[in-house]
């Protein structure tokens, strides 16, 4: 640990990307408080107190940590944010929703906390991790048309990030034109037979807070007969890897991801 004056040195973060992208640059030592929804690395959730849910948090509890600053993520942590700034607290709400708005939350914050080469070289490395998904998914004989659940009822097809990444795994997202809304419920799939007459050829669930249940989504009326449904590609892939617009999203996520595109696209390899 270097004390730097200037730069924040009691860090609350209100949702987990910011933790992991502080542990990922060896900066761990700054953060008082964590959500209680955080779950990588591991470890911070046996070393720092669980201040928040998501939209909920304990204020007096962080006003009592004395932070200096107090990091959150997007509209819904909004009354949050108020509150604190109101008890004189300093906040900083990221917005970000793509991945190279993900890439720009990660050189923000490090520049936040002195931390640019440290953080330049996270950043080349994400972008290397990237690419050879890329790299890998050039190589696929097809792309299947992939259907990306992110909540069943109602059903919310996948947010931006979430939509890139399964483009960039080798995959084509069944509702490009709803990814680019940043609220779930302008993502509701209001008739759920749409989702029949794209016939995705994978389907990839990610309920955030439960578990994804492919036995559920392959008995829904009229489901039965897609492709996805069909072959055996109704799969889960984990919310926290997927879903918190971080580090892990760009690694562990579309790895994941890619993975499943890769065993689809296997059966028209030639041998």
């Amino acid at each position: 640990m270097t004390l730097q004056s200037g730069f924040p040195q009691r860090i609350v973060c209100l949702t987990e990307e910011t933790t992991e992208t502080l542990y990922l640059l060896g900066e761990e030592w700054r953060i008082v408080g964590i959500s209680g929804f955080t779950v990588r690395p591991p470890q911070a959730r046996k070393e720092k107190p669980r201040v928040s849910a998501f939209t909920s948090a304990k204020i007096d509890r962080i006003v009592a940590l004395q932070p200096d600053l107090v990091l959150g993520f997007s509209d819904l942590q909004a009354d949050i944010a108020a509150e604190l700034i109101r008890a004189g607290i300093e906040v900083h709400v990221f917005n970000h929703r793509s991945i190279e708005e993900i890439l720009r939350m990660i050189r923000t914050l490090g520049g936040m906390v002195g931390c640019e080469v440290k953080t330049h070289e996270l950043v080349r490395q994400l972008t290397a991790g990237l690419a050879q998904v890329r790299e890998r998914a050039a190589a696929f004989p097809r792309r299947p048309k992939v259907y990306f659940e992110e909540w069943d009822e109602p059903q919310i097809s996948g947010i931006r990030w979430v939509s890139e990444l399964v483009e960039l795994a080798g995959g084509e997202d069944c509702f490009p034109e709803l990814s680019g809304q940043s609220l779930g419920r302008n993502r509701i799939i209001a008739d759920p037979l749409e989702v029949v007459r794209r016939a995705p050829d994978i389907i990839l669930g990610s309920w955030c807070g439960k578990k994804f249940q492919p036995g559920e989504v392959a008995a829904r009326p009229g489901w039965r007969e897609q492709p996805a449904v069909m072959d055996g590609f109704v799969r889960e892939i984990k919310s926290s890897i997927i879903l918190q617009p971080g580090p892990a999203a760009l690694t562990d996520g579309v790895r994941a991801v890619q993975a499943v595109i890769e065993e689809w696209a296997g059966r028209f390899v030639t041998v």
